[in-house]
């Protein structure tokens, strides 16, 4: 397989994998039994495409752990900086900074050539119930305490600053990534595709009641 499609394929690996650890966690912080139980069907799904990606590379002869592996320290460090600090900031960073890394990932999967291989990445990023979730829930809690939405909406724009970083450090970084993106466009494209990130970030808070 080539190095950009391994790339790809391994962040998204590991992605999925901290997902399902996160949601775990956050399960135990869930005010309610259904919350836990929603939470606990969303890990599960995400585990789930974390063996189906792990199979991928394996059936085709590529370690899933080394192709993950240069992605362990930037992604680790994401999460470690963005640690929410109660269960509704915890719900903002899944919704905004997960969606956010998905949008890249989605825009990155479309240069992909092989069709098996892209129909594969756009299965993992598909939602596993998360936005509603957290849109449900957030707005809830907005709508009985409003002072609650100031301090969201501030925390969703330190998520974003740190989740652009990340999406730059996986684009420019890995010189093999960042070939497939310039090879099918170019940098100012890649500049208009961060600006569509955004956007689509800008559209997010909207359905939140939050400005971006």
């Amino acid at each position: 397989m080539e190095a950009a499609v391994i790339d790809l394929l391994g962040v998204l690996a590991y992605g999925e994998l901290i997902a399902y650890e996160r949601l775990t966690t956050d399960a135990q912080l869930a005010p309610s039994l259904a919350d836990k139980v929603a939470l606990g069907t969303m890990a599960n799904a995400e585990f789930h495409h974390f063996q189906l990606l792990s199979k991928h590379l394996a059936d085709r002869g590529v370690d899933p752990l080394e192709a993950m592996g240069p992605f362990v320290e930037p992604l680790d460090s994401f999460h470690d900086s963005t640690q929410p600090s109660d269960w509704y900031e915890g719900l903002i960073k899944a919704y905004v900074g997960d969606g956010m890394a998905t949008d890249f990932y989605r825009e990155v999967a479309t240069y992909v050539q092989d069709a098996e291989t892209r129909t594969l990445i756009e299965g993992v990023l598909a939602d596993t119930g998360q936005a509603s979730f957290a849109v449900a829930k957030v707005k809830a809690i907005i709508a009985e305490e409003p002072s609650v939405g100031g301090r969201l909406a501030l925390w969703a724009r330190r998520l974003v600053g740190e989740a652009l970083i990340q999406a730059q450090y996986v684009a420019v970084e890995r010189d093999a990534l960042l070939e497939l993106l310039v090879g099918a466009n170019n940098l100012a494209g890649i500049t208009g595709l961060l600006k569509s990130i955004t956007d689509q970030h800008t559209a997010r808070m909207a359905r939140l009641g939050l400005e971006a």
